[in-house]
């Protein structure tokens, strides 16, 4: 196995990008949100402490466009200015980014110290100012054109949207500002071929940049270990929904799903949000049997995906790439879920789960999970094995080891 001296940016505690620590000599360095302090996870295969490299404060402002401008054009030069200082101290051979805070200071500092670069985009951040856009990404005038960002903002502000037509020029050159850094990296990394597929349809820029499909890692061993020999939570049968209770989310389709769908057994949700009580006042008028869970911890979520007859993903948003589904594969679950961006990726229609276009075809597709257990067996089996071949973390670690190979060849 070669070693490489890189750095890997991410953000929030760098959770995503641990899984590739087998394979590289890794600093990470990691702004997190808030307040943004940099910090430097200490180099070494497999190093946990976490060492100061920088004392300084980045104040970020919770007012709109402002608190942007603080993490974006105010923090890039100044991260872009460090990483190029640490690439060069620590004869750093390549660098990887994997955060829309991180991206363009990466690139733009490797491009300085004359090295390679890889970033990772998790969501719709290259293409949409606010990073996940609730409409088709696939559709829509220029990314940056007037007509977006004014769409843009009446679907993240409502009826306030008016208020926020003089930030239209910023937004415009914030997100054209972007897409240029994006362009200047060596590889990007899409998390599914939907991502990937954006990318090149929606944004020009991208037109000479290598664009490679590698999806989330999820360590499947542990996450079966974290559920050996758990009891089930519940003597009952049961439907599962986990995520956010958001629009987003698919959690206003619920009400309509429960009344298609006529389960004689009770929906669970694990987690919380803006549409809880529409979700509640549906399932009540549906005669529907509901059980409210809020958020739980890792372990117990795992749990109740390990003993779910069936897990319920409305998702009509276009998903990058949903980390529950993979998780749930990993644990066997027979999924019935609506076909929305990087969702086919996990999801093969009638061998590995269900995949609907529509909250009728998803309400059949729930009720059928449920009634018919010979199908539940070989639908969560084939979807462990899909989990095994194409999102465990061993597999994805070698894919990105070949392609830092690449890379640097």
């Amino acid at each position: 196995m070669t070693t490489y001296r890189a750095v890997m940016l991410t953000a929030k505690g760098g959770k995503d990008a641990l899984d590739v620590l087998k394979v590289v000599e890794l600093p990470i360095i990691a702004p997190g949100p808030g307040q943004l302090r940099l910090r430097v996870r200490a180099a070494g295969v497999g190093a946990t402490d976490l060492t100061m490299v920088s004392g300084s404060y980045l104040f970020a402002p919770k007012i709109p466009f402002v608190r942007n401008y603080f993490r974006n054009e105010y923090l890039y030069p100044l991260l872009g200015a460090h990483l190029e200082e640490v690439i060069r101290r620590e004869k750093i051979d390549l660098v990887h980014a994997q955060h829309i805070l991180t991206g363009p200071p990466a690139v733009m500092a490797a491009r300085l110290a004359g090295i390679r670069s890889v970033v990772t985009v998790r969501d719709y951040w290259p293409l949409d100012y606010w990073g996940d856009s609730l409409g088709d990404p696939l559709s829509g005038h220029s990314t940056t054109s007037s007509a977006e960002m004014i769409r843009s903002l009446r679907a993240r502000t409502g009826a306030a949207w008016p208020l926020g037509l003089p930030a239209v020029p910023y937004m415009q050159l914030n997100l054209r500002n972007k897409q240029a850094s994006l362009a200047a990296a060596n590889v990007v990394v899409a998390v599914s071929q939907y991502v990937a597929s954006v990318l090149r349809a929606r944004v020009p820029e991208l037109a000479e940049t290598r664009i490679e499909a590698i999806p989330n890692a999820v360590d499947v061993r542990g996450v079966r270990a974290e559920v050996e020999a758990t009891e089930p939570p519940i003597a009952e049968p049961y439907a599962l929904f986990v995520g956010k209770l958001a629009k987003n989310k698919g959690a206003d389709l619920l009400g309509d799903l429960l009344t298609r769908a006529r389960l004689d057994i009770p929906l669970v949700i694990v987690g919380e949000g803006p549409e809880r009580g529409t979700v509640e006042r549906a399932a009540a008028a549906a005669g529907q049997k509901l059980r409210m869970l809020g958020w739980l911890d890792r372990r117990e979520v795992f749990r109740w995906l390990e003993h779910a007859t069936v897990l319920v993903f409305p998702s009509n948003w276009p998903e990058p790439l949903s980390r529950v589904l993979i998780e749930a594969s990993a644990l066997s679950v027979p999924i019935a879920a609506m076909n929305t961006g990087g969702t086919p990726d996990i999801i093969v229609d009638e061998e590995t789960g269900l995949l609907s276009s529509s909250v009728g075809e998803l309400a059949s597709d729930v009720a059928r999970l449920a009634a018919d257990a010979p199908l539940r067996g070989r639908l969560g089996e084939a979807a462990r094995r899909r989990a095994e071949s194409h999102f465990d973390s061993a597999v994805v670690i070698d894919r990105m080891e070949k392609l830092y190979a690449d890379a640097m060849a």
